[in-house]
């Protein structure tokens, strides 16, 4: 199952800015305002200090990380750890590619896929 036919994530208060934006086709993360730091998942308080946040627009570039293709699934998916270029890693799948040539290291951008339930998905294809 692609992460296109999965059931959409839950929508919690905490997240709506993170949906709203991928519906905009921008991709927000959240900064911790008393380190600077980025982080993703999206949450209230900050992971260094349990501090306030606040949301951040970044590139949407980066780098594949780590990634497996689940061939035996219909029809087969790339499941990726991303690094952005601001430094977070995301989770996603990497999608519009040759699943036999995707690799460690490839330059990867954020596209907008709709989910079943018509919801915008932040997610990567090649940058190239």
């Amino acid at each position: 199952m692609s992460m296109t036919d999965a059931a959409p994530p839950a929508l919690l208060s905490e997240t709506q800015p993170f949906w709203d934006a991928a519906e905009q086709g921008r991709l927000l993360i959240k900064r911790c305002e008393d380190t600077g730091k980025l982080f993703f998942y999206p949450r209230d308080h900050s992971p260094f200090t349990l501090g306030a946040t606040t949301w951040v627009e970044v590139s949407g570039m980066g780098t594949i990380y780590s990634c497996s293709v689940a061939r035996r699934a219909k029809p087969p998916y790339c499941i990726a750890y991303v690094t952005l270029d601001e430094g977070p890693i995301v989770m996603s799948n990497i999608v519009d590619a040759d699943l036999d040539q995707v690799r460690i290291g490839d330059r990867v951008k954020v596209v907008f896929k709709a989910a079943p339930d018509g919801k915008t998905v932040p997610m990567f294809a090649p940058a190239s």
